[in-house]
């Protein structure tokens, strides 16, 4: 997510170096966000650039043998399901079924806007294509009339690598976020939003305080409705720090955490990263 200075972020020598070097200090996945469209205001408020997840993703499958990829998250509404079903299908067989999608509804109305999809129609349109992308998946012909388009008998190849997909991991904080995981979802990726929920459309989570009663919900809504309880919940390593730490969060249900390592250049990134798993795992 790194693209300043390009020199040490934006090669493909840079991408590889990274993955292998996560790869061989241990960690279980690398991740890749989607802003394919950030207006000005949000970026010199705090915002960021990004390369696109599956490309880059793409260079980081490459370069490793282990190291599974991570969308964290794909803003799923932006594209047409079956684009979106295609793509992603394409990176998770030639990576050997390596990819998890972490998908989300999005929240940043003028990207949108600047991609002419109707924000206001997020939600319903993450619902469609959820159902579409495991659809085409199948291997069965799909027929779908959509919000926006018309499958008459769309067939897709290859088939995923492994029967059931991709799995999908919903993000985002709300009770529809939480529910969407439990009803279409393979997992759950909250995120810690101090001072950032209302910009970010979500609700806030400033830590394990505001986290755990929604794992709670989670729990009772998936028993409401006679499905299982997604088996992963990703959440920021931020409120870890030491085993100790990590194996409360466990301890209450999280199973995946993520990290970031802010360097001004990749030897101190891949420097940081050896000597945080050096020290934890």
């Amino acid at each position: 997510m790194r693209v300043d200075p390009p020199s040490e972020f934006c090669t493909a020598e840079a991408v590889a170096e990274v993955a292998r070097a996560a790869e061989d200090a241990g960690y279980s996945a690398c991740f890749v966000t989607d802003h394919p469209a950030g207006d000005a205001t949000w970026l010199d408020t705090g915002g960021h650039h990004a390369l696109d997840p599956l490309v880059a993703l793409s260079f980081a499958a490459a370069a490793t043998t282990r190291l599974r990829l991570l969308t964290h998250v794909l803003v799923i509404p932006y594209r047409n399901p079956f684009l979106t079903a295609k793509s992603t299908l394409t990176l998770d067989v030639l990576s050997g079924g390596r990819l998890i999608i972490g998908a989300a509804a999005g929240y940043l109305r003028p990207e949108f806007g600047a991609l002419g999809v109707d924000f206001t129609e997020r939600n319903e349109l993450m619902d469609e294509a959820l159902d579409v992308m495991r659809m085409a998946w199948s291997g069965e012909d799909v027929a779908y009339q959509g919000r926006h388009f018309k499958a008459r008998a769309v067939r897709m190849r290859p088939l995923p690598a492994t029967k059931q997909g991709p799995p999908i991991w919903i993000g985002g904080n709300s009770h529809t976020a939480i529910r969407r995981a439990v009803d279409r979802g393979d997992g759950w990726a909250p995120f810690p939003s101090t001072g950032i929920a209302k910009a970010a459309k979500t609700a806030e989570l400033g830590g394990l305080d505001d986290l755990l009663p929604r794992i709670d919900y989670m729990r009772s809504y998936a028993a409401s409705v006679g499905k299982p309880v997604p088996p992963d919940i990703c959440w920021s390593a931020s409120a870890a720090s030491d085993k100790a730490g990590l194996a409360r969060l466990e301890a209450d249900g999280i199973t995946w955490v993520t990290l970031g390592f802010p360097n001004p250049d990749r030897a101190g990134y891949i420097d940081a990263l050896r000597r945080w798993a050096d020290r934890m795992l």
